[in-house]
């Protein structure tokens, strides 16, 4: 994963790929000053399962930002949700089918300059039925996903404007 950060309009995009269905992925970003930052992150999906849904949760010093002067928002998901605390972040409703990238929008606000947060996926188990899925899916929404063993990445960012 590599990212770019555009001081003057406070817009960092990162892009990447996963290829771990087993683990979740702590992403830790070095950004040149604290603050507000549009959050634009691509990644492609090199597992062999489908995404249905994808969360982000942010360290103590960070909170996701939804009110009217903001986007949240995914090309392939068609919801998202976030938590009162502004902690964990949800995508859902759509899919990412292996080999597909996916694209999410969102705004981060971080009192320090490494933000830190974990990327969870859920892909369906395949003997469940539709019911079952729809309703671990509404249960991952409300309650968060399961932490499984984190891999740590550091994603280096190029500064301009």
């Amino acid at each position: 994963m590599a990212g770019v950060a555009d001081v003057r309009r406070r817009v960092l995009m990162i892009s990447g790929a996963i290829d771990t269905v087993d683990h979740d992925v702590s992403v830790c970003v070095n950004l040149p000053e604290p603050g507000r930052w549009q959050v634009i992150k691509s990644e492609t999906n090199l597992t062999d399962r489908t995404w249905v849904a994808m969360q982000a949760v942010t360290d103590e010093d960070s909170v996701f930002i939804d009110d009217a002067d903001t986007l949240v928002m995914s090309r392939q998901f068609s919801k998202a949700f976030i938590t009162p605390d502004q902690r964990r972040l949800t995508f859902y409703d759509g899919e990412v089918r292996p080999g597909e990238a996916v694209v999410k929008m969102y705004t981060l606000e971080t009192t320090g300059r490494k933000p830190t947060y974990a990327y969870s996926r859920y892909s369906p188990v395949a003997t469940d039925g539709p019911e079952q899925t729809a309703a671990a899916l509404d249960r991952m929404i409300a309650e968060g996903m399961p932490q499984r063993p984190v891999i740590e990445i550091i994603v280096p960012v190029t500064v301009i404007g």
